[in-house]
């Protein structure tokens, strides 16, 4: 009993969770500290960081089961992963920390609506906009900080824009930031429940970014459908000189 407390312990000052430490000595998945640690080890000598995970609502058995099925990741998916776990982390903080008057405090970027007109636009549980985006530099192995990003929607008296008015001005911006640290921009739109439906544009300054490279900048067409107001929509940029990537995460 005495050496599966020190366990409990040694596993506590890593994670700070007593109920997690008590279920990890309990699954027992390595044979002793000296296991723990080389796992740990062999899992920062490939990716060069910890293993990140949200593990809120999770038991350990899942989060071991997650850990073996990430560990075959290449390091720049794992990276993306590990931001997104990170991301959800510091959503749940935050929600505990504003009160449900915090949407109203939140500055939109312009005067354009970003909620459903018949629907609310606050509520204590939206803790970002409806959409986000974030920049990893797939060259470099890194995120991609100090880029220039616009979002716009599709204003035009046209139901929807098409590759043969790509140029039009119908296009109106809602807001504009630029990547931090993180690859992640600010806020380009309100905090908001709602959005409104229609065809958004989220564009990238990669030629300010890399002059040398292929692309002068990139630019992201995608549409909101009625049945998704209240989604989220992460349209994240995996770029490098020559090449460039997308999808639309959550």
């Amino acid at each position: 009993m005495t050496a599966l407390s020190c366990m409990e312990e040694d596993v506590l000052r890593c994670c700070g969770s007593k109920r997690f430490a008590k279920e990890m000595v309990s699954a027992s998945p390595f044979t002793d500290l000296d296991h723990a640690l080389r796992s740990a080890r062999d899992i920062w000598e490939k990716f060069g960081f910890v293993f990140i995970i949200c593990a809120s609502g999770r038991g350990t058995p899942e989060i071991l089961a997650e850990l073996k099925k990430r560990y075959l990741n290449r390091p720049i998916v794992e990276l993306e992963m590990g931001a997104q776990e990170e991301m959800k982390i510091i959503e749940l903080r935050l929600a505990r920390l504003f009160n449900s008057d915090a949407g109203s405090n939140i500055p939109v970027t312009t005067g354009l609506p970003v909620s459903s007109p018949t629907k609310p636009e606050g509520n204590s549980h939206s803790t970002r906009p409806p959409i986000t985006t974030h920049v990893l530099d797939v060259a470099c192995g890194s995120p991609a900080s100090g880029m220039e990003v616009h979002l716009e929607m599709w204003k035009g008296t046209q139901q929807h824009p098409s590759f043969t008015n790509r140029e039009s001005t119908d296009w109106m911006l809602i807001g504009s930031s630029i990547t931090n640290t993180d690859g992640r921009s600010g806020p380009l739109m309100g905090i908001a429940k709602h959005i409104t439906p229609g065809f958004y544009r989220i564009s990238f300054n990669t030629g300010k970014y890399a002059p040398s490279g292929f692309f002068p900048y990139v630019s992201l067409v995608f549409q909101v459908r009625e049945n998704q107001i209240a989604e989220h929509f992460h349209v994240p940029l995996l770029y490098s000189p020559f090449s460039f990537t997308t999808y639309r995460g959550s």
